[in-house]
């Protein structure tokens, strides 16, 4: 019987197997959750290539400060929400970068049929942070991306600690507030 799964009812609990099963049972859910917790937050800016609007390729990876945090923002130019926070960030960018050393990357997922609009319409946005393209959505895939918008933010060692995937007007101060602990 050793090592079977038995069910568990209110008459039982004061039997020592099924106290022993239950205490079980909860140091393995506690540690799953961590485990879970901690690959999460581990998750690193992986190595992938992106067009910069130049048509030029470059890693993402080398876009950032060494020591500083990176905001990674996924967007596209038919996505409203995107554009939205991408306008919202774009007015408090100069001075975030100036006080924390912050880099604000835009990857824009727009596919063959749009991607060519991406650059006309960045700059007549007048974004001052860096836009790339991600046009085989490598980098969307390796990091998970399943829609837009959707920000990362990453600390000085290139760890995700805290991301996005939706905006809705005043997120950008929670962001805000996020890189300014990353000091």
């Amino acid at each position: 019987m050793a090592g079977a799964l038995f069910f568990v009812g209110p008459s039982d609990l004061a039997k020592p197997r099924a106290m022993a099963y239950l205490e079980h049972m909860k140091t393995l859910i506690t540690t799953l959750l961590v485990a879970s917790a901690t690959l999460i937050s581990a998750q690193s800016l992986p190595h992938v290539s992106v067009l910069k609007l130049d048509g030029s390729k470059t890693e993402l990876t080398s876009l950032r400060e060494e020591g500083k945090p990176m905001i990674v923002s996924f967007w596209a130019t038919w996505c409203k929400p995107c554009i939205n926070e991408l306008n919202a960030m774009a007015e408090l960018y100069d001075d975030l970068h100036e006080e924390t050393g912050v880099t604000l990357v835009a990857v824009s997922i727009d596919d063959s049929r749009t991607s060519p609009k991406v650059g006309p319409f960045v700059a007549g946005q007048g974004w001052d942070y860096t836009v790339v393209l991600d046009p085989n959505s490598d980098l969307r895939r390796a990091m998970g991306v399943n829609n837009v918008p959707h920000t990362f933010l990453l600390n000085g060692a290139g760890e995700v600690v805290w991301q996005a995937n939706k905006y809705v007007p005043g997120e950008e101060e929670v962001l805000v507030a996020e890189v300014r602990k990353l000091k």
